[in-house]
Order: C-alpha cells, then structure tokens, then sequence
C-alpha cells in the first residue's frame, strides 16, 4: 500500500474502474455465451437474443471498454452465426 495520499486515491479509483470494466465484460461474456447458447437450441428465438447481445457489446463501447472495430467484428460474427442457423 502506497504511503502519499495522491497515490492512495489512485489505488482506490483504479480499483473502483477495474470492477466497473470487469462487470461490463462480464455481461458481454454472457449476453454472447447466452445467444449462442439459443441459436443452438432454437433459431427463431435467436434474433431476440442476437439484438440484445448487440446492445450488450455497443453499451461496452460507449463506456470504453471495447474498441468499436472490436465490438463491429464481434456484431458481424454473431450475425454470420444467426444466418447460419436461420
């Protein structure tokens, strides 16, 4: 642990930003691992799943935790997956 103040804050700040970027990974993690998971099953319930995993992914983006090109390959392979199955 830091002894200076200004170091200790930023223990502390960068601690709250790592958990806040973690749970915004996590539900992109999810919200894929969950549409793939549909597609699997059932198809017609996928694009349901496959809109709101992409809500997921651009949410990540506003908040800086995905590049956009990242999160547009990500889109356009959960999108060649959803014609794959249609």
């Amino acid at each position: 642990m830091p002894n200076i103040k200004s170091a200790i804050k930023r223990v502390k700040v960068s601690e709250k930003k790592n958990l806040r970027n973690r749970i915004v990974k996590s539900k992109v993690k999810t919200a894929v691992k969950k549409f793939e998971a549909e597609v699997a099953v059932n198809a017609a319930n996928a694009a349901a799943q496959y809109s709101a995993t992409t809500s997921a992914i651009d949410k990540a983006v506003t908040k800086g935790n995905l590049h956009k090109n990242a999160a547009n390959r990500k889109k356009a392979r959960l999108a060649k997956k959803l014609a794959a199955a249609q």
